[in-house]
């Protein structure tokens, strides 16, 4: 344990870094990063468990850092702590720099999550301690008895994301969760007193979380903090740590610039900054130094995690050795394979929804896939994940045998608790809701795209096809809203997101193939409510992967060719039939992703779209959407305008979307 004094000598080495970083770059948040420095540094010179010689340990304790912008304050507690050189900070903001604006997943470094987007970040870190409870369950604490801490802002206490968030970590009593809740009364352009007269405490506990009030700014307290933190066994813990905005900043003029707007999003400034870093004990002229008592700090707590890790690297040799089947499932869980399963053996209805079709596939998967956790928010009856369910049963308060979340109405909430199952790893997340309400969780399905995070995403009632619930709930936008990540290149070249909406119950099994096998991006699954017919006798589904393929008619030269996603591709098929009596000759493409298709070599596509022929594209959504599939010489039919509430198949006639319309528009084309 480190004095008080010298405790406070680390944390304004932070601040003074924080303010340096930001000078620099003439760009960033010192204020609130210099406020907290307190806190990391008790964490990480005392409390966190890692190896400094393997980040990826499956065993270490994780923090996940909700206000991104408090950014400079990590990257120099991690650079105290050898994650970080002096000169990667020296770079804070600039082009190709390991320290971002915002942090972005960078396990090597020691960050755990990319941030940016208040209240997402501590979300993650419920979703890991679910995680980690899960794996604990089925491998016991010897393994998974990691702690799991977030840093969360008054922002992030205010986005709606964290309501959600506080329900399920109490409901679950995720005693391995511990969040420090920076309350520093300081907002971007105000003071939170003008927003907001909650009594956070109070709310916390009424959500069954143990609740520690402090001053943020004493390591004493913030140790004895962390210590009761601990030792608490039924709740997680929420340490509400009162701070000091811009804590130890001076003006120009000599006169406190603490607890003032004006430090939180904008540098110091030239005489602020100089007497700030004078103030804190740093040399402005040289102020990128790690103090040499500080860097000692580091160099015990690296010399004590060396003797902490061995000593939990042999219980988890004595523990491998006891238990060698589990041994092999810890390994097989953090490697991301899935095991071997007979795709073709999946039994599906014939005719039936495609939400049917998903439901079978999730039954199985339940049975064999040991580490998958699914999610409904209060849908799964309809959204058809209740196959999943029926093969396990749901998390209930410290009972993590099960492997279903029950998230309740939370879409946002239940995609960002996914997301940090993911970043913890060792898992398999999905989660399913109705297909207009991925509205609610857009923010999430990009930063999942960011961190290229594999969560499987399941939204069932895909079209305007939901019929008698009108226009609130009829998609039309959000299939062209999530493709748009389908057709985005993330920062390892792939395309953001895989979007599949299979053509029958067959090609759902293979669209959760594709998804399964997708380790490297998330997964949109859109599903029909209504029943769909099966595409022709012989089709061959595994062709599916491709993102497009030829589904019936194989005219070398078509006349036409009709190219759709999901329940309108059986609208087309039988459309067609009508235009063979005529004597056309017609091709019908089911084109589940784009984005696959894409990126198949150019030959295939122009066999499956011969280049310079006439197509025609249905969709339930906008007609935009599907342009760049039918091309100049191409038609599309598809829904620009708002849906009305009526039985499905009257919506059907009304809206065009029948085997005698695609007749009608394809002889007008020709």
């Amino acid at each position: 344990m480190n004095d008080s004094k010298l405790m406070t000598r680390a944390a304004d080495n932070i601040r003074i870094l924080t303010a340096a970083m930001v000078e620099k770059a003439k760009s960033g948040h010192p204020g609130g990063a210099m406020g907290g420095a307190d806190f990391v540094n008790v964490l990480y010179s005392e409390f966190m468990v890692y190896d400094p010689e393997n980040p990826y340990w499956e065993g270490r304790d994780r923090f996940f850092l909700d206000p991104g912008h408090m950014s400079p304050m990590l990257y120099s507690v991690l650079a105290m702590a050898g994650k970080y050189s002096i000169e990667d900070l020296k770079t804070f903001r600039q082009w190709g720099s390991p320290c971002p604006g915002h942090p972005e997943l960078d396990v090597a470094h020691g960050i755990e999550n990319t941030s940016g987007p208040l209240g997402q970040g501590h979300c993650y870190a419920v979703g890991a301690a679910i995680a980690a409870k899960f794996l604990a369950a089925r491998l016991g604490d010897e393994v998974m008895g990691q702690t799991i801490y977030a840093y969360i802002s008054d922002g992030g206490v205010q986005e709606e994301i964290s309501q959600g968030a506080g329900r399920i970590a109490g409901t679950l009593g995720l005693d391995n969760l511990i969040m420090f809740y920076d309350a520093n009364e300081i907002q971007l352009s105000t003071t939170c007193a003008e927003v907001t007269n909650e009594d956070v405490a109070m709310k916390y506990r009424s959500w069954n979380w143990n609740v520690i009030e402090i001053d943020g700014n004493n390591p004493d307290e913030i140790r004895r903090a962390l210590q009761e933190a601990k030792a608490e066994k039924l709740r997680p813990t929420l340490i509400i740590g009162n701070t000091i905005m811009g804590k130890g900043a001076l003006r120009a003029d000599g006169t406190s610039y603490e607890h003032d707007c004006g430090t939180h999003g904008a540098p110091l400034g030239n005489g602020a900054y100089v007497n700030t870093v004078k103030n804190l004990g740093g040399d402005p002229e040289n102020p990128f130094v790690i103090f040499p008592e500080v860097q000692e700090i580091y160099d015990r707590r690296r010399a004590e995690l060396k003797e902490i890790v061995a000593e939990k690297y042999a219980a988890k040799e004595a523990w491998a050795k006891a238990h060698p089947d589990l041994a092999v499932k810890l390994e097989n869980f953090f490697s991301g394979k899935i095991p071997e399963i007979d795709w073709a053996g999946i039994k599906q209805k014939a005719g039936g929804p495609t939400r049917a079709g998903s439901s079978a596939v999730l039954s199985a998967l339940a049975e064999r896939v040991e580490n998958m956790i699914c999610a409904s928010a209060d849908l799964c009856n309809s959204d058809k994940t209740d196959g999943f369910l029926k093969k396990t049963h749901a998390f209930s308060h410290r009972d993590f045998t099960g492997a279903f979340l029950q998230a309740g109405v939370a879409e946002l909430t239940m995609a960002c608790c996914c997301i940090g199952m993911a970043l913890h790893g060792g898992v398999i997340a999905s989660c399913g809701t109705f297909f207009v309400f991925s509205d609610y969780m857009k923010p999430a399905l990009r930063m999942a795209a960011l961190m290229e995070l594999p969560v499987k995403f399941i939204w069932s009632h895909d079209a305007f096809r939901v019929g008698e619930d009108g226009p609130t709930h009829q998609p039309v936008e959000q299939e062209a809203q999530v493709r748009l990540l389908e057709k985005m290149r993330n920062h390892s070249g792939r395309n953001s997101m895989l979007v599949l909406r299979p053509a029958d119950v067959e090609e759902a099994t293979q669209a959760w193939k594709m998804a399964m096998e997708n380790t490297n991006t998330p997964t949109g699954l859109i599903f029909s409510r209504q029943n769909v017919d099966n595409l022709p006798e012989g089709n061959d589904y595994t062709q599916a992967a491709k993102g497009a393929y030829i589904v019936a008619g194989s005219d070398d030269n078509p006349d036409i060719t009709l190219v759709a996603s999901g329940s309108e591709v059986s609208t087309l098929v039988a459309g067609s039939a009508l235009l063979r009596k005529d004597g056309i000759k017609v091709r019908v493409v089911s084109v589940p992703s784009e984005g696959v298709f894409r990126n198949q070599s150019k030959e295939y596509q122009e066999s499956i779209i011969p280049a310079g022929g006439k197509v025609f594209g249905l969709t339930a959504g906008l007609s935009f959407a599907m342009q760049s599939l039918v091309g100049l010489n191409g038609k599309v039919w598809g829904l620009d305008y708002f849906g009305y509430s009526a039985p499905y198949k009257v919506l059907d006639e009304k809206f065009g979307f029948t085997a005698q319309n695609v007749y009608d528009q394809v002889k007008q084309m020709l």
